[in-house]
């Protein structure tokens, strides 16, 4: 959770140190490149993110409302719809597309997902948690329906429907997702 400046530095420098691309923002906006909107949807939610979690006086208002206003322009113009304070630094969504996470979702440190993942409760209105821990890659289609905890160092293969929990360093694919190998 991003509550001070010193937190917002951080969590931007993990996001862009994931990316392992120089940060040449005005060039990607010149040619429209599409790492400039995942780049400006992050920078924007994690700033959103600090402003939302300070206390804010009648003057600090106006950033608040600036950052959220960008966050709801680019979270609909982008199809991805990442709540604050859902993901830890260093998250990387690789490419533009439909993502849909939750609120009652939990991202560890160094995640990447791919397009068209969706996280879903089996039970509507019952409290339930998804956690996904540090260092995992979702590829694209997969479907996660809580309660689920996901472990460390996780790869789910493109398509896997996970309803159940996965243990640290497993590859995982399939309807329902199983176990195909573990890693070292």
């Amino acid at each position: 959770m991003i509550k001070t400046k010193e937190d917002l530095r951080a969590y931007l420098k993990a996001d862009q140190a994931m990316r392992k691309k120089p940060n040449r923002l005005f060039l990607k906006w010149l040619t429209r490149s599409e790492d400039y909107y995942l780049r400006a949807f992050m920078v924007t939610l994690r700033h959103y993110e600090y402003w939302l979690n300070q206390k804010r006086n009648i003057f600090q208002q106006i950033p608040y409302l600036f950052w959220w206003w960008n966050y709801r322009r680019l979270k609909l113009k982008q199809g991805i719809n990442i709540p604050p304070n859902v993901a830890g630094p260093g998250f990387f969504p690789v490419h533009p597309g439909f993502i849909y996470l939750g609120d009652f979702v939990t991202i560890g440190k160094n995640c990447r997902i791919l397009p068209m993942v969706v996280t879903a409760k089996k039970h509507p209105g019952v409290p339930s948690r998804v956690v996904i821990g540090d260092n995992c890659t979702i590829n694209v289609g997969v479907t996660i329906i809580s309660p689920v905890t996901i472990g460390n160092n996780v790869i789910i293969g493109s398509g896997a429907v996970v309803n159940k929990d996965i243990p640290d360093n497993a590859i995982v694919a399939g309807v329902p997702a199983k176990i195909i190998k573990m890693q070292e």
